[in-house]
């Protein structure tokens, strides 16, 4: 698995490989500045001709960046150093490597001699920060910033927060991020990803079962399309494929419904029927004519056909709209678990609108997430539709949207704890929250897909593949990592601003 580190996680790993296995800090020091210098090789050719600049603290990070300065001088660079901070508060460490470079010809600065370097290292924090860079460390990432050359990382760029990708203040600007033992949260979650440029793992000799001193809470969710889509049998029929229940769709909004329906039978579902206002039959049948249509009278026996629903993409919040949701939500709570299966339920945009505005709604739901029901629901809230959830049940003790946004799987758990549900919580960055386990954060996709609909497509992806008998959880997932590649399929053939929601359907 990929997990995605924090600070205090990748700590105690690095404190259990040199404690508990007793491999010393020293030599995971020198396989970090091993790693990082060949890495560079592959970029920039290293010779009499090379210059470089390492900025370096007086911590560990600072002793890897010591070690990168005698390897490039061993190479054959002009290597200079700009320590900052207090040598008083050197690591033991630092110190050792300070007194082995004492043999080589690498100089030690107050400030840079040059306004433009061969390779400009970055080996003041690591993931060591806290708060933002301040007096002295400030300007001195400012001035590199501006100095010309090739600008490396060495396990995360000063200035981006390790935790949650944060950045408070100035943050150093590299093209490769060289990070080590597991990768760090704060190099893929924005705005700290935008620091980073090309990011390398590397092995430093922290072992996997470094992880048995405590599980990281994140992990990056991956996959290829064909490894993502639910398996298919030779002879199958469309009843064996699925069979998902959309209640989609209003008077002008008939296109959620179309987009939904589309992305369920393009990812595998073998029947699809639409609930939908009978404004909409002639659009949708001439748009979508594989789909069953039906309108909301037919609620109850539809339920007792499908194998998956998903409610809310266009359906309004309105009066017609509430009391669907509360047909549904009453219907599914009411019957039998033990003589008819519990049927995986989406809900998405209107859907959750209409949950946060009504206090029985949210009752319903959190009752039919009890049991053994629970976590047998994804909630596919966008950031604004995540603060309206989250007010309906915090109250006035909501925090601002700045705060909800910096650590959006923090509050999603607090979601699916308090509903019984699984939490997609969609952004840049979707977050897929289950409480008590790990949360699995989808890095792929681009800007293009921040257009109308897209969200429709998604709702309808996993739809299918809850419809196909995958675990609630393990639907989203997937669900977000197959949007999100098609999104990058597009991207590559039409260009981020030319992307449509339609077009992620068409590329399948």
């Amino acid at each position: 698995m990929r997990y995605l580190v924090n600070a205090s996680e990748m700590k105690t790993y690095d404190r259990y490989t040199i404690e508990k296995i007793g491999i010393p800090s020293l030599v995971l020091m020198e396989r970090a500045g091993l790693e990082t210098f060949r890495r560079i090789q592959k970029s920039i050719a290293i010779d009499h001709k090379t210059t470089a600049l390492i900025l370096v603290g007086y911590g560990n990070n600072g002793g890897d960046g010591l070690v990168l300065a005698r390897l490039l001088c061993e190479a054959g660079a002009d290597v200079t150093v700009w320590p900052l901070g207090s040598l008083q508060k050197a690591t033991r460490e630092w110190l050792e490597q300070k007194r082995i470079l004492e043999s080589f010809s690498v100089r030690f600065v107050a400030e840079p001699e040059h306004k433009s370097y061969s390779i400009i290292a970055d080996a003041l924090f690591g993931v060591g920060l806290t708060r933002k860079p301040e007096g002295i460390y400030e300007s001195a990432i400012k001035m590199v910033n501006e100095l010309e050359g090739f600008k490396v990382a060495l396990d995360l760029p000063s200035g981006v927060s390790a935790d949650d990708g944060f950045v408070p203040g100035v943050a150093f600007q590299a093209d490769l991020t060289v990070t080590y033992g597991f990768e760090k949260r704060g190099l893929y979650l924005f705005p700290g990803s935008r620091f980073a440029g090309e990011i390398e793992l590397c092995d430093v000799g922290i072992p996997q079962i470094s992880v048995s001193a405590g599980m990281p809470e994140m992990f990056c969710i991956e996959g290829t399309l064909q490894e993502l889509l639910p398996a298919r049998k030779a002879d199958g029929n469309k009843g064996n494929f699925g069979k998902a229940l959309i209640i989609a769709g209003s008077k002008n909004m008939a296109g959620a419904a179309v987009l939904c329906a589309r992305a369920c039978y393009r990812t595998g579902c073998g029947m699809v029927k639409i609930l939908t206002p009978e404004c909409n039959r002639e659009i949708i049948q001439k748009s979508i004519p594989e789909a069953l249509l039906g309108t909301y009278d037919d609620l109850e026996e539809s339920i007792k056909w499908c194998n998956a629903i998903c409610i809310g993409p266009g359906i309004g919040t309105g009066n017609d709209a509430e009391q669907v949701m509360r047909r549904l939500l009453l219907y599914l709570s009411g019957y039998d678990c033990t003589i008819l299966p519990t049927i995986p339920l989406l809900i998405d945009a209107d859907g959750l609108n209409l949950i946060a505005g009504n206090q029985d709604l949210i009752a319903m739901l959190t009752k039919w997430g009890s049991n053994e029901r629970r976590m047998k629901t994804v909630m596919t809230p966008h950031q604004g539709e995540h603060l309206r959830l989250l007010r309906s049940i915090m109250g006035e003790a909501v925090p601002d949207m700045d705060t909800i946004k910096r650590t959006p799987w923090i509050f999603g758990n607090l979601l699916s704890e308090k509903f019984g549900t699984v939490i997609c919580v969609k952004d840049a960055r979707s977050f897929i929250c289950k409480c008590g386990e790990m949360t699995g954060v989808n890095i792929a996709g681009n800007s293009g897909m921040a257009t109308a609909g897209s969200g429709d497509v998604l709702a309808g992806i996993i739809t299918a593949l809850m419809a196909a008998k995958v675990n609630v959880y393990e639907s989203a997932c997937r669900g977000v990592r197959i949007h999100a590649l098609l999104g990058d399929i597009c991207m590559a053939e039409i260009g981020e601003h030319a992307l449509m929601a339609g077009d992620l359907v068409n590329v399948f």
